[in-house]
């Protein structure tokens, strides 16, 4: 099966991130959306997302949350954050939105990340968009972001595969 594609990155505001990338992924729809629709999965295989752990009182949300630590690095520069986020819609085997919805209190940058699988062949294809909607973390972000999508649909292929 073809790799995935190397995403394309649109801004919006002077400082927005929006990244879309995706791939086909060698499995059939309910086996991948088994590992997308739940966060705790994406630190073994999106390299972005460092640490996914459930929520484990969430009273405040219909929906499940996670507390996320994102991270990336570029040569010496490293930025991490930290968020919570919400599995804000699904549809079992075609999508999943998770949101960035906090409970302090203050305004906060959107976090939003989506995943939409259709059939493709034998196979699903992936097709994953992040937004930020905050300054951008590092210089050389869109093209680490980039990468990083590229990469991920290949591990979680083989993921799904064991």
């Amino acid at each position: 099966m073809p790799g995935p594609s190397p995403g394309r990155v649109e801004t919006k505001g002077p400082d927005a991130v929006d990244l879309t990338g995706e791939g086909v992924v060698p499995a059939g729809l309910e086996a991948v959306f088994a590992y997308v629709a739940d966060l705790a999965t994406y630190p073994r295989w999106l390299g972005i997302v460092q640490t996914a752990d459930p929520e484990a009182d969430n009273q405040a949300d219909r929906d499940p949350a996670w507390l996320v630590g994102l991270g990336a690095r570029l040569g010496p520069l490293r930025k991490t954050k930290r968020v919570r986020m919400v599995r804000a819609a699904c549809r079992p085997s075609s999508h999943v939105r998770f949101e960035r919805v906090e409970q302090d209190g203050r305004d906060h940058s959107a976090w939003v990340l989506t995943a939409d699988l259709l059939p493709e062949g034998s196979g699903t294809r992936l097709c994953m968009h992040l937004h930020y909607g905050g300054g951008r973390w590092l210089p050389g972000l869109d093209l680490l972001l980039r990468e990083e999508v590229r990469r991920a649909t290949g591990r979680l292929s083989l993921l799904v595969q064991d």
